[in-house]
């Protein structure tokens, strides 16, 4: 767990929603998209606009039974298609060595994991993953201090939103340029890279190089999550307003029987409440194309107010270092959870069959409001490789692509679920299905994989077609008030040098409001700071850098 500078303590998880959550896209564009060259806005933004994007060549093996769309409905398969070979050799001759964070429960260590070893079968060398834990100061100090020693591994994750300083001129110093191996139609010696999007390859640009392969993630942003059986006490999840939100949440908080509604994922929390209050994602296009900042807004202020009312009614779990949630979500010791999507539901299926996962859809808090729906980022940053020679930088990628091998595939298959018969077994459908080994070494290690490189995500929950269903349907819900960060691809030399910063001053103060460490009235203050300090600047920058096809979006008035 982080710590905010007054000592309350929050989930890294506040940070990352792995998708570009419109709290956190403060520190997305720019920061990864174009932070080089930073005494002059020019020079990196430029660049990275000219670059040429690796070619796009659709994975076409597979077809799924529910169609996905370019507004981001994702792919839906109801059962695991008959795996196809997306390589034709095993990438490594010997070892490489990995930085990667993993957001489940540890997994057991390599030499007491029989599912890591078979992969490194798999691989043709020994894939030594040095794996960090999301507690304590988290990935960032674990990066730093691996940085400081000058003694790197291989391969090093880059997150898009976790506060990492100087990208551009770390990257230069410390990493290869992969331009050359993947720009264009280089790319198309390695497939599964190819079949990689340009939109999530944009993430991968900086200083116009391209710096590693990007890691996919659902193009949807956040969303709350709750046991139905848990929540049909009160009626339901899914409100008609927010007061009766307030009072099925208040039924359902127990403290003499350890029963809460609510994690203790404050920022997270705050997010789903200022969709119900019609917030923008991030910022707000003007009619008159300037910007207006999600703190700036009357929603902000408004679920400050109802966060701290809910806070105040004992709502929230009282530990910050909770852990295992999914544990508790499905025991109903804890109401609801926020995911960084709304596809991973029968992960909760897995541990139990018979829980069933209810996704909130947003409301309008009042019955005036039009509620919103924060797209995401898309993708969860890039894994860099350290400058090596031609050979070893060819022998990591051919290492990437088997990784990034898309849903379908024999190499998607391993990595996700290990062997037949030893990690999983497949089920009457062909869908594989993990032992109780399974559960025991796979997921610590399979997150820290997937954090570090993945496919185009789709939507699949082997052995429960209908959660499928159930998600493909409520993504269909959740599009019809989506609405992307429009700073999304343009570029601020401020907010990559000051806005991580800026982003915690205010952080740091709504945490302190929503706990009852401070007041409401507090935010304006914190509000001039983050002004002062940085975010008129930023304003200013991402304006002059705007997508003229930004739509305008009308703030809604709040009633006081």
């Amino acid at each position: 767990m982080k710590r905010s500078s007054n000592g309350v303590a929050f989930s890294r998880r506040n940070f990352l929603g792995l998708a570009g959550i419109s709290v956190a896209a403060v520190a997305l564009s720019g920061t990864l998209s174009a932070c080089g060259n930073q005494s002059e806005k020019s020079g990196g933004a430029v660049a990275s606009k000219t670059v040429t994007l690796p070619t796009y060549k659709e994975f076409t093996a597979v077809t799924a039974e529910l169609a996905g769309n370019s507004d981001g409905l994702e792919a839906g398969f109801l059962a695991m298609p008959k795996p196809v070979a997306s390589t034709t050799a095993k990438p490594l001759t010997g070892p490489v060595s990995v930085l990667s964070e993993t957001f489940e429960v540890m997994a057991p260590a390599m030499p007491d994991n029989d599912f890591w070893q078979r992969l490194n079968t798999s691989l043709g060398g020994e894939f030594n993953m040095q794996i960090v834990e999301d507690i304590g100061d988290g990935y960032p100090a674990k990066f730093a201090t691996i940085l400081a020693s000058d003694t790197l591994p291989d391969l090093m994750w880059i997150p898009p939103n976790q506060g990492i300083p100087n990208v551009g001129p770390m990257l230069e110093a410390k990493f290869e340029d992969l331009t050359p191996h993947l720009s264009g139609d280089a790319v198309l010696k390695y497939p599964n890279l190819a079949a990689l999007k340009p939109d999530s390859w944009r993430t991968a640009v900086v200083n116009g190089k391209i710096w590693g392969a990007p890691i996919p993630s659902t193009p949807f942003g956040q969303v709350m999550v709750g046991n139905k059986a848990t929540w049909e006490k009160v009626g339901g999840l899914n409100p008609k307003n927010a007061d009766e939100f307030f009072d099925k949440v208040k039924e359902l908080s127990d403290p003499a029987k350890k029963q809460y509604a609510l994690e203790p994922a404050y920022i997270n929390m705050l997010h789903m409440i200022t969709e119900w209050l019609g917030a923008p994602n991030g910022w707000a296009v003007n009619a008159d194309r300037s910007l207006t900042h999600l703190y700036e807004t009357d929603a902000y202020v408004a679920g400050l107010e109802y966060a701290a009312k809910l806070f105040a009614a004992g709502a929230f779990y009282p530990d910050v270092n909770v852990t295992n949630t999914k544990a508790k979500i499905i025991n109903g010791s804890l109401g609801a959870v926020v995911t960084s999507g709304p596809r991973d539901l029968g992960s909760y299926k897995a541990l139990d069959a018979k829980t069933d996962i209810e996704i909130l859809v947003p409301f309008s808090f009042d019955g005036t409001i039009k509620p919103t729906y924060d797209m995401g980022y898309g993708t969860v940053g890039f894994t860099a490789f350290k400058k090596a020679d031609e050979a070893r930088i060819k022998e990591q990628l051919e290492l990437v692509n088997w990784l990034s091998a898309p849903f379908g595939t024999e190499e998607y298959l391993m990595k996700n679920y290990g062997q037949a018969g030893k990690d999983f077994d497949f089920d009457a459908e062909g869908n594989p299905i993990l032992t109780k080994e399974g559960l025991k070494d796979l997921p610590g290690v399979v997150s820290a994989l997937n954090i570090m490189t993945a496919p185009e995500r789709v939507n699949f929950n082997p052995g429960f077609p209908d959660v499928t269903k159930y998600v493909y349907e409520t993504e269909k819900q959740l599009l019809e008030f989506a609405w992307r960060n429009p700073t999304n691809g343009s570029y601020s030399d401020t907010n990559a040098k000051v806005g991580p910063k800026i982003t915690k001053i205010v952080r740091d103060k709504t945490i302190d409001i929503i706990t009852g460490r401070a007041q409401v009235s507090e935010h304006a203050d914190v509000l001039k700071r983050w002004k002062s300090e940085g975010g008129d600047k930023i304003r200013e920058e991402y304006a002059a850098d705007l997508n003229p096809e930004a739509p305008v979006f009308t703030l809604q008035p709040v009633k006081k």
